[in-house]
């Protein structure tokens, strides 16, 4: 399904459902800052979910969907409308019974998208836990300036799996920040923040957006297990 359709609170919805064979669960994924769910790597990515049995929703933020329409390139929009449209989304989602289909509810997405779904995960109490893919735990060249307050006060589960040198956050960086026991950190041998490996490291971005998808079925099983 794809489509669009104005809610209550005049969000517009730009989604597109993958249905999994036998699904355990849903993810609504957002995207990075830069690309929006036709992205390669987000179309990857749900893919694989979708064969490891987890359907996915993914969407676009209101800015993506400004330059969809336009051509014209512009910045994201400031975290509260993103964080906005993200809640206005999942609300959505988890009252329309045919698109969920009684499925548990995880909530994650790449980089800035994974970001947001942190930030919103815990305040609501339909979604199980949250996935990101690739955290940008700071800017490239800047790790002073750190985007980890909130996840250090994270109490429900989360899973972020990043490549081991991610100039968003290296694992040896990452593995230094002290984060609580509620979040699993998952590496990605050589991978960057799109997964992507070296040539020399041996193994490719497929197989490590395969080992995500494979990473984040493990662990929403995990949850489902432990309510």
């Amino acid at each position: 399904m794809s489509g669009k359709n104005e809610s209550p609170e005049t969000h517009t919805f730009d989604i597109e459902l993958l249905d999994a064979e036998n699904p355990v669960a849903c993810l609504i994924m957002g995207h990075g800052a830069g690309a929006g769910k036709e992205h390669a790597f987000m179309q990857d990515m749900a893919k694989a979910l979708v064969a490891k049995g987890v359907s996915i929703i993914l969407f676009n933020f209101p800015y993506m969907q400004t330059i969809k329409a336009t051509g014209k390139r512009r910045p994201p929009d400031k975290a509260e409308k993103l964080l906005s449209h993200f809640i206005a989304l999942i609300e959505s989602c988890c009252n329309d019974k045919e698109t969920l289909n009684n499925l548990p509810v995880f909530v994650g997405g790449k980089s800035m998208g994974g970001r947001i779904a942190t930030m919103v995960y815990e305040e609501l109490g339909n979604v199980k836990g949250a996935i990101a893919f690739g955290y940008p735990f700071h800017p490239p060249g800047k790790p002073e300036n750190t985007r980890t307050d909130h996840l250090l006060k994270a109490c429900k589960p989360l899973l972020i799996i990043q490549g081991e040198r991610d100039t968003f956050g290296t694992k040896a960086e990452v593995e230094g920040y002290g984060l609580p026991s509620s979040i699993e950190c998952a590496f990605l041998e050589d991978g960057d923040h799109s997964f992507k490996p070296r040539k020399a490291s041996g193994t490719t971005q497929q197989a490590h957006i395969a080992k995500a998808a494979e990473l984040t079925a493990t662990f929403i099983s995990g949850v489902l297990s432990n309510p």
